[in-house]
């Protein structure tokens, strides 16, 4: 066997052990707000507008991965955010610890997208060769220095624009905001919740839209009349004005269930003080709580109902290992965006992460009350408790492996939405047992998928009606600048 078979073999196996070890070994903690790409809809939810990208075919330029991959990430918020920021690094901090014999990375934190360059700058000069800049604002610098220097890999978290040494990638939760709005609608007893944004980028949209969805699926059948209060605070990381809206929500609008989109562990901290009250009867109704981005219920045991989990690390993996095996280069990446829901492992539901490594779904004070809550489930027509509800929808989630590879590209998003198909038999005058079994792609039903009615967020005399059976697509998320009916914004706190 030759060096370069050997070279390969070792490369492969040293890939299959790595990832191995990583699930065997996973336990951390960690709670966030993200960004998203720009893009208007407006009373329609079709693209109104072509993106355009370099794809960059590599015009017959070689490209050797280098002994050591030296890989830096620049973030926008601290590391010890709990939210964001911190859930990159822990993604970091995996990656390199299971790709160790040839991984060094670094970190930059808390980066204002007017000193982006300059740091990039800084970076490619120590000799890194991999770039992950991880937030929207991030995006154009990130192109632009993409162009000044061809041969470092640069990827892009939450963006849309690429080139030949620039990919994009995102790991999204509106799925789980969704679970966790079923959870809500059957929680909340003065039938108002909240929503703390950090921003209203379409991505927190399209979120507070899924949790509003769950919520009004559960409550309407339990005769509430569900509201999704949201306040914008205008900050990713601010622990003093997150609190003070969640304050807000809670006593001016009798918000009693709540989530949210902000780094620090602030609202989760009040939700347990007021949840904590209510108990031993000072306040008239609680404030119970979902985590966002890390597994939150140590901050909050009393009153974390459940949460939405990001998990970079499965995509800093799979990333870092293709530059290694020299399926990424400088000139390809053009197409490369990730674009992983519950199905990749990629985001997980849940309020906490065991020892072990399993994770605690939903907070075992609120699964008796769950499991004692009936509804009809619309897609089967049977009735079950809202708990076996949850937990179904998840696993129509997470049951959904072929959607991965369509996941990888930006040229395979366009059929995420195939429900099922028929493969056509080898030689149809013969029995092809295989030929009639339904081979499904895409999770059988999608939270956005008509009816849905709402307003453009910047005009709400701006109607938006999507109808009956019709499913919302990757480009129609991404671009999601309009609220359903239920959720009343109360703009800028």
């Amino acid at each position: 066997m030759d060096v370069k078979t050997l070279t390969g073999v070792f490369i492969i196996l040293l890939i299959i052990v790595g990832v191995a070890a990583f699930y065997a070994g996973m336990m951390y903690g960690g709670g966030q707000a993200q960004t998203a790409p720009g893009g208007t809809v407006t009373t329609t939810v079709t693209r109104t507008e072509t993106k355009t990208v370099t794809a960059g075919g590599g015009g017959g330029q070689v490209w050797t991965p280098p002994e050591t991959i030296k890989a830096a990430f620049v973030y926008v918020g601290p590391i010890g955010d709990f939210g964001w920021s911190y859930m990159h690094d822990v993604g970091r901090r995996v990656a390199e610890t299971v790709y160790k014999d040839w991984l060094k990375t670094t970190y930059v934190e808390s980066v204002t997208e007017d000193k982006l360059g300059e740091t990039i700058d800084n970076l490619v000069s120590q000799g890194y060769s991999v770039i992950f800049t991880t937030s929207f604002e991030f995006m154009d610098k990130t192109i632009e220095k993409g162009e000044q220097y061809p041969n470092v890999l640069f990827f892009h978290c939450s963006g849309y624009k690429r080139r030949q040494n620039v990919g994009t990638y995102f790991a999204d939760l509106y799925q789980v905001y969704y679970l966790n709005g079923l959870i809500a609608g059957a929680l909340t007893k003065t039938e108002n919740i909240g929503y703390v944004a950090g921003y209203t980028t379409p991505e927190v949209i399209r979120h507070i839209n899924a949790f509003a969805i769950g919520a009004k699926e559960v409550g309407e059948q339990l005769g509430k009349d569900i509201k999704v209060h949201v306040i914008e605070i205008g900050a990713w990381f601010a622990p003093d004005k997150a609190r003070s809206a969640a304050e807000t929500l809670w006593k001016q609008y009798n918000v009693d269930v709540l989530a949210f989109t902000e780094d620090s562990t602030a609202i989760l901290e009040y939700a347990q003080e007021i949840t904590k009250g209510y108990e031993e009867g000072k306040y008239d109704h609680p404030l119970y709580v979902f985590s966002h981005y890390s597994p939150g219920y140590i901050y909050g045991p009393d009153a974390v109902v459940s949460g939405q989990i990001v998990r970079w690390e499965l995509i800093y993996l799979d990333i870092l290992a293709k530059i290694k095996a020299g399926i990424y280069t400088p000139y390809n990446l053009g197409n490369v965006d990730y674009w992983y829901l519950l199905n990749s492992g990629g985001v997980e539901f849940g309020a906490h992460i065991y020892k072990n490594g399993t994770v605690m779904h939903i907070n075992p004070k609120f699964i008796q009350t769950l499991k004692s809550i009936m509804v009809t489930d619309k897609l089967t027509g049977k009735k079950i408790s809202v708990y076996d509800l949850v937990m179904s929808r998840y696993e129509m989630f997470k049951n959904a492996p072929l959607l991965t590879p369509l996941q990888l590209t930006a040229v395979t998003h366009k059929y995420e939405n195939i429900g099922k198909i028929n493969i056509p038999p080898v030689n149809p005058s013969q029995p092809d047992p295989y030929s009639k079994i339904d081979i499904y792609i895409s999770t059988y039903w999608d939270p956005f998928t008509g009816p849905l009615s709402g307003y453009v967020k910047d005009n709400p005399s701006q109607k938006v009606t999507i109808p009956e059976g019709q499913r919302l697509g990757h480009d129609d998320l991404w671009e999601m600048n309009w609220f359903v009916d239920w959720v009343v914004y109360h703009g800028a706190a």
